[in-house]
């Protein structure tokens, strides 16, 4: 068996520009095609199932090729400086089409849009419809503008919009794993970060329509649900007293308590959850996850920096000592558990010392995976109004090589600790290399590769002994 690299489900970065292509809908065709592709996070994938769903409502059908498309959405990341540039190559590639059929419509959707707003329509002239995250319910209403002969913009930000009510329609599904929104925006004004300018104040999404959907999604055959937020740790929802919500036990749902909610739907549920705030997870969520089995023991807990004073600069919110707490209260409390991060290197005035904070949290904390960038100045960020990016490109890209390096070291040391173990595994489908060969997930987010058995079939629970591993992928044998 080959060594698999297969992305974690926070950022995957095989599914960027991924065209969705859904089944249509049944005496609701309008004669016209949708082209629709996502870039960047979990968040932006979901938020194309949203889009796919109000306008499949509207007749819509679905194409994955955008040449034979009268309608091209291209769904937008604005976190790093080359998620926008690879947007911006892509919108050369739709002006031919576009050329050879004038009546299409092309429109940015997401972060990208919302922070450039009208602006995106002089400076790409192709464009036709630009739509902020909070805006999707306006899209019917946008493209009818466009067939009249205007340009359309809603970039308007809301601080109720949740699409709660819309029943997302699952794109290129494996029928197993499912992403389910719980919260929109973002009240962390980290100074690096786009997020709050992009996607508005935080939201909760009431707690009684994400248990239904997630119920909806087991008894339709999906056995894993990985509930959504930019900051899950803080999300609150107030039910109505006497409301139909059972089991919450207080009128105030935070995520401890909608983490268990969603687990007591069936203990076949696995449950995941992305992504967490150092600042805000509590011991009450780490209790929680402890005391379900089907709530996986996997945490992605970004720490940007190991630098208490670089933290400061960002805005994180909290200290070295504080993140270190809370990785000890992990190790304490679910013992075992797989902890992930992102990092920044070269941040604004980082000094070499700064940087060697980092690499030793690193060794500390020993992730099993971490997502590892250099420090790109993103425009209207509380950053690049009040520092000056002075590191060096060449110095950035030294501190980035000499991390990743470090986590590969640590990654295939967390792998090696679980030869030898049984890993509880959900089969999601073949591997990417080899039809003989099923992949899925450990209860860790691990990447288990196996030996197809014809008694299992993608969606069961298997058990599987961990024989061997590479740096990015645990193999072994199914047992009874």
């Amino acid at each position: 068996m080959m060594d698999l690299v297969i992305p974690d489900k926070v950022h995957d970065e095989s599914r960027q520009g991924e065209a969705l292509l859904l089944v249509p809908a049944l005496g609701k065709n309008n004669g016209r095609k949708l082209y629709i592709e996502s870039y960047g996070c979990a968040m932006n994938f979901s938020d194309s199932e949203i889009v796919a769903s109000i306008l499949s409502e509207k007749g819509f059908e679905t194409t994955t090729d955008y040449t034979n498309a009268d309608v091209i959405f291209i769904n937008t990341c604005s976190i790093r400086e080359n998620a926008e540039t690879r947007v911006r190559n892509r919108l050369k590639e739709f002006k031919v089409a576009k050329g050879k059929n004038p009546g299409m419509v092309v429109g940015v959707l997401g972060c990208m849009a919302e922070r450039l707003k009208a602006k995106f329509l002089e400076e790409e002239k192709l464009v036709d419809v630009v739509v902020g995250p909070d805006a999707y319910r306006d899209l019917p209403n946008l493209i009818e503008q466009v067939d009249g002969g205007q340009k359309a913009v809603n970039v308007l930000l809301s601080r109720e919009e949740t699409y709660a009510d819309i029943s997302p329609v699952r794109l290129n599904s494996n029928g197993i794993n499912a992403f389910v929104s719980i919260m929109r925006g973002c009240d962390n004004m980290c100074s690096f970060c786009v997020v709050p300018f992009t996607r508005g104040r935080e939201r909760s999404r009431d707690a009684v329509s994400i248990v239904n959907e997630c119920a909806d999604l087991f008894n339709s055959g999906y056995r894993e649900v990985t509930l959504l937020g930019q900051n899950v740790d803080s999300y609150k929802w107030v039910a109505v007293a006497g409301g139909d919500l059972e089991g919450a036990g207080t009128k105030t749902v935070n995520f401890a308590n909608l983490l268990e909610l969603v687990a007591q739907i069936n203990p076949d549920l696995r449950v995941r959850f992305s992504t967490s705030h150092p600042k805000d997870i509590t011991d009450e969520v780490l209790y929680t996850i402890a005391k379900y089995d089907n709530i996986c023991n996997y945490i992605h807990l970004p720490v940007q920096s190991g630098s208490s004073r670089v933290l400061d600069l960002m805005n994180r919110t909290y200290d070295r000592e504080w993140y270190i707490n809370r990785v000890d209260a992990i190790r304490r409390i679910i013992p075992g558990c797989a902890i992930s991060t992102d990092v920044i290197t070269g941040f604004c005035t980082e000094t070499e010392e700064e940087h060697k904070e980092t690499v030793s949290m690193m060794e500390y904390v020993k992730y099993d995976f971490a997502y590892m960038f250099m420090y790109s100045e993103r425009p209207g960020t509380l950053a690049a109004k009040r520092y000056a990016d002075d590191i060096p490109e060449s110095i950035k890209a030294a501190r980035l090589t000499e991390i990743v390096a470090l986590q590969q070291q640590h990654s295939h040391i967390r792998l090696q600790a679980q030869i030898g173990k049984v890993q509880k595994v959900l089969i999601e489908g073949f591997s990417k290399k080899s039809k003989n060969d099923y992949c899925g997930r450990s209860d860790q987010n691990a990447m288990v590769v196996f030996p197809v058995d014809e008694r299992y079939k993608p969606g069961m629970y298997v058990n599987v002994l961990a024989e061997r591993c590479t740096t990015a992928t645990l193999m072994g044998m199914i047992i009874d």
